[in-house]
């Protein structure tokens, strides 16, 4: 029988993706159907994009399941009409490759002065070498795919690294808290801090003017995750005091930033426009593939979304 698979998302997107989808499916030896247009009740798969036309799944009848292209599911797990199996992207390959990449560099160069160096128009010769990553320690908020790489990244480098969870993890090479007095305990050590939190209604806001006087003076902030993980506001007034040294953000709560946004002039503050990392259509085609094939093998669904969680 032949299965049919919606590709709802933007049209530059599916002009990215077609070529790597079809190679991907054929692969996994199914007949398939894939294309941008089809009547509802008659798709088994939709590979998705939350910013997409398809906002109401009731009309999808024979719909097995709902593949997310992205990461990030906060602005479609709260559709009520979503309701059968609904997978995260998780690609290996791109997305976290690309993440360890971004975060191992950005938290290297602040451990390492790098900025004092590269944007010196006094030539000042500064020869103050840094200290060596043991004597860093590293704070990573999320743990789950993304963190998990990113932690034992680091870890590899050198660097004693604490994640925090909500719930409990175990880790090799890292040591993992939970509950609030957990992040309590991370926030006052590290000196290089990492955001890769979820974006749920708990999340928002964990970086504030209380969490933010638990790190140690001069602390830097890296910020991959999501935006409303910070107050702005509170940040600001934390760079300004000293409280924190730097503040590495690739997401913010208005994309693109705003060009009146006070992150652009402030000179402790480097804004990178959200390209910490994207899934690359050749491994998160051979990603929803698989999930395609395990559905059709009556076998589980990879990276489901955990609806209560919100993530």
């Amino acid at each position: 029988m032949t299965i049919n698979v919606l590709f709802a998302a933007h049209a530059n997107r599916w002009a990215q993706y077609e070529t790597p989808l079809r190679t991907a499916l054929d692969a996994i030896g199914i007949d398939y159907t894939l294309g941008t247009d089809m009547a509802p009740e008659t798709v088994d798969y939709i590979v998705y994009a939350p910013n997409s036309d398809v906002q109401d799944f009731t009309p999808y009848t024979r719909l097995k399941a709902v593949l997310n292209l992205w990461a990030g599911v906060e602005d479609a797990v709260g559709n009520p009409t979503l309701t059968v199996p609904f997978a995260r992207m998780v690609d290996d390959e791109g997305l976290t490759q690309g993440m360890v990449e971004w975060v191992t560099g950005h938290t290297l160069r602040h451990h390492l002065g790098m900025d004092a160096h590269i944007v010196n128009p006094d030539h000042t010769w500064n020869a103050k070498a840094p200290p060596v990553s043991a004597d860093r320690p590293v704070g990573i908020l999320g743990l789950g795919e993304l963190g998990t790489a990113c932690g034992q990244a680091l870890t590899g480098l050198g660097f004693p690294v604490t994640g925090w969870a909500r719930s409990e993890k175990t880790i090799e090479g890292m040591t993992c808290l939970s509950g609030k007095d957990g992040l309590h305990d991370v926030l006052r050590q590290s000196q290089i801090l990492i955001l890769l939190l979820p974006r749920t209604p708990e999340t928002e806001n964990t970086l504030n003017r209380e969490s933010l006087a638990l790190l140690p003076e001069g602390a830097f902030i890296i910020n991959p995750g999501r935006g409303p993980l910070i107050d702005d506001d509170a940040l600001l007034e934390a760079l300004d005091s000293g409280q924190v040294a730097h503040a590495t953000l690739d997401v913010f709560r208005v994309e693109p930033l705003p060009k009146d946004h006070p992150f652009w002039a402030h000179p402790n503050v480097t804004v990178t426009p959200h390209i910490a990392s994207e899934t690359r259509p050749p491994s998160a085609a051979r990603a929803i593939a698989e999930n395609i094939r395990r559905g059709e093998a009556g076998e589980p669904f990879l990276y489901l979304v955990d609806r209560d969680a919100g993530y």
